[in-house]
C-alpha cells in the first residue's frame, strides 16, 4: 500500500452519464435533457422490443454508426432495469425536455410579431427563470436559455455521472452514441462525478508516482475496488524518453485532429483524442505527451473533438483549455466553457482574432466556417499558432465554401508556413447528431441536404491559395482504427472523401506545395 507506483499505460477511462458515454450534448444540462428524453430513452425502448435486430444491425458494416444498441440479448433484463431507473430517477429531466418542446410550440403558434410578454405565464413551469423569449430581426421567435442558471437547477444532476476504468484490449468498443456501458467483471466502476479530485490524482500517476493507499483515499474505494485498482498500477512509468525537446520546434500528429506542438519552452495540444495502447507500435499514445501542457485548443463541440475520455486524463497537467465562445443560450450551441469549468478544468473562452500567449509563442483564434448543418452554432474556431519561428494554421473541419474568409485571416496574420485542413467533405446528415434538439421535424430530404461536411478538393485548394501556405496536410478524417468507437467511419480507395483528398494532393503537387494525407503518426522537426 505504501510502495511508489504509476498508472499503467493501457488503462482507459470511459466517462458515463446514466451509463451512456458522455459528450457535450449529453453533459450540458439543456441538451442532456433533450438527448435523454428524445434519443436515449426511445433507443432503449426500441432495443427492448427487438434486441436481436439491434445486435444484428450493430455488427452490420453497412449500418456502422447507426443508432443500434450493441448489447447481447441475454443481458436485456439489465437494459430493462437501466431504462426503469432512468424513467424513475430522471423524471424531472425528461419533463424539462418535454417542457422545452412545448415552449417552442407555444412560440410557433402564438408569437406572431407582437409583444411576447403575455406568453411568459403560458410557458411550462419547468422553464420559469431559465429562458427569455426573443425575436430575431426576421420576426422569428425563439427561446434563449440562461445556461449558467441551468447548471444550478434541478435539471443538472451530477449523480448521473460515473466512470469505468479498464484496460485497452485493441478490440473496438461499441459505438458511443448508441450503446450504454453495463457493468463487467473486468471493469472498475467508480460512482463519482467527473470533477472528483480523485480522478486527477489517479491520472497524474502516469507521470508522478503515488501509492495505492493515497489513491484508495482519494477515490474513496472499498476493499474490492482497491484490489482491482492495484492491478492497474506498475512500479515503473512507461513514459517515452523523447516526449520533450531541447531545441527548435516539433509538431507531432497523434491521430484524427490531435496535434502536439512543442518547443523547449512550451507544449500545445489540439483536440486531444489519444490512444492508450502503447503496444501497437503504429501511433503516439498518452506515453508520448509532455508532462505539462500549456494550452489545449478545442476547435468545436462535436464528440470527436472535445473528448472527455482524454481530457479527464490530462486534468492537472494543463495550464488552460482554450474554447470558442458559444452564442449564449442557443439550444444547439451549448457553452463548452461552462461545461468544462463544471468538470474542474481551467478554461479561457475566445472570439475570432483573440490572442492567447504561452511561453515562446502565441495562439490566435480564427474563424471556422460551416460543417454544422447550417445551424446557428458559433462555438467553433480554427487557430493560428506562432511558435519556434513557424506560423501554423489549424483548420479542423472548417469549410472553404467562402475563400474570402481566409483572405481576411491572411491579411490579419500573414502567410502560413503549414496548414492542417479537414476534408470530411461528405459528412453525416443533420439528424444524425442533432435529431434530439430539433423540436420541429425535418424531412429526410432536407436533413440529407444539410451535412457535417468540411472542405472538398476545390475548397481546400482555395484555402491554400488565400493563406499562401507552403505545406498542406489533410487530417481529422477519423481513419485510425483506434477511433472507431467514436467515429464509426469506413473509407475505401473509392470513397468520395478519399478521391477528393487524392485530387487535392495532385493539386498541391502541381504547384510545388509539400502535402500529405495524415494517418497513424507523423512528426515534423526544425
Amino acid at each position: 500500500m505504501s510502495d511508489e507506483l504509476y498508472l499503467r499505460s493501457k488503462v482507459i477511462v470511459e466517462p458515463l452519464v446514466d451509463r451512456f458515454y458522455v459528450w457535450p450534448h449529453t453533459l450540458a444540462p439543456v441538451q442532456a435533457a433533450m438527448n435523454l428524453a428524445f434519443l436515449q430513452v426511445p433507443l432503449l425502448e426500441s432495443y427492448l422490443q427487438s434486441p436481436k435486430v439491434h445486435v444484428a444491425a450493430s455488427v452490420n458494416p453497412e449500418l456502422r454508426g447507426g443508432y443500434f444498441v450493441n448489447i447481447a440479448e441475454e443481458r436485456a433484463d439489465e437494459v430493462r432495469d437501466l431504462l426503469a431507473t432512468i424513467k424513475r430517477e430522471r423524471a424531472a429531466m425528461i419533463r424539462f425536455a418535454e417542457a422545452i418542446a412545448e415552449g417552442q410550440e407555444l412560440l410557433r403558434a402564438s408569437a406572431t410579431g407582437f409583444d411576447l410578454t403575455p406568453l411568459y405565464p403560458k410557458l411550462p413551469e419547468e422553464l420559469a427563470g431559465l429562458v427569455e423569449l426573443a425575436y430575431d430581426t426576421d420576426n422569428q421567435a425563439q427561446l434563449r436559455f440562461m445556461e449558467p442558471l441551468a447548471y444550478h437547477s434541478d435539471f443538472y444532476q451530477e449523480d448521473r455521472q460515473s466512470v469505468q476504468l479498464s484496460f485497452e484490449t485493441g478490440i473496438e468498443r461499441p459505438f458511443i452514441l448508441s450503446t450504454p456501458r453495463l457493468p463487467s467483471p473486468d471493469v472498475l466502476e467508480l460512482d463519482i462525478p467527473f470533477r472528483h479530485a480523485g480522478l486527477e490524482a489517479l491520472f497524474k500517476a502516469r507521470v508522478q508516482p503515488t501509492t495505492l493507499a493515497k489513491l484508495r483515499e482519494a477515490l474513496e474505494l472499498d476493499d474490492a475496488q482497491t484490489k482491482q485498482l492495484s492491478g492497474m498500477l506498475s512500479d515503473r512509468p512507461s513514459l517515452a524518453e523523447d516526449r520533450h525537446i531541447d531545441a527548435g520546434g516539433r509538431i507531432r500528429y497523434f491521430g484524427h485532429a490531435c496535434l502536439v506542438l512543442q518547443s523547449p519552452e512550451a507544449a500545445v495540444v489540439t483536440d486531444p483524442f489519444i490512444s492508450a495502447d502503447n503496444t501497437a507500435g503504429d501511433r503516439y499514445t498518452l506515453d508520448d505527451l509532455p508532462d505539462y501542457i500549456d494550452l489545449v485548443l478545442i476547435t468545436h463541440g462535436h464528440q470527436d473533438h472535445i473528448v472527455l475520455e482524454t481530457l479527464l486524463q490530462l486534468r492537472g497537467r494543463v495550464g488552460q483549455i482554450v474554447v470558442p465562445r458559444s452564442s449564449r443560450g442557443n439550444l444547439v450551441d451549448p457553452s463548452m466553457a461552462l461545461m468544462l469549468k463544471h468538470q474542474g478544468f481551467p478554461v479561457v473562452e475566445v472570439d475570432d482574432f483573440d490572442e492567447v500567449e504561452f511561453p515562446g509563442g502565441k495562439i490566435t483564434a480564427t474563424p471556422f466556417l460551416g460543417e454544422h448543418c447550417d445551424l446557428d452554432i458559433r462555438g467553433k474556431s480554427t487557430y493560428w499558432a506562432e511558435f519556434a519561428g513557424k506560423k501554423v494554421f489549424i483548420g479542423a473541419d472548417s469549410s472553404g465554401i467562402d475563400p474570402m474568409l481566409y483572405r481576411y485571416v491572411q491579411r490579419h496574420l500573414g502567410t502560413a508556413d503549414i496548414a492542417f485542413l479537414g476534408m470530411e467533405c461528405d459528412g453525416a446528415p443533420l439528424t444524425w447528431l442533432y435529431q434530439a434538439l430539433l423540436t420541429k421535424p425535418v424531412t429526410k430530404k432536407m436533413s440529407n441536404s444539410r451535412k457535417l461536411s468540411g472542405s472538398n478538393a476545390a475548397q481546400a485548394a482555395d484555402i491554400m491559395v488565400e493563406l499562401g501556405a507552403k505545406e498542406a496536410y489533410v487530417y481529422a478524417m477519423g481513419e485510425e482504427p483506434w477511433l472507431g468507437h467514436v467515429m464509426a467511419t469506413t473509407y475505401t480507395e473509392d470513397t468520395y472523401q478519399i478521391k477528393q483528398i487524392d485530387e487535392f494532393m495532385d493539386w498541391c503537387k502541381g504547384r510545388g506545395i509539400k502535402a500529405g494525407h495524415l494517418y497513424g503518426q507523423q512528426e515534423w522537426r526544425w
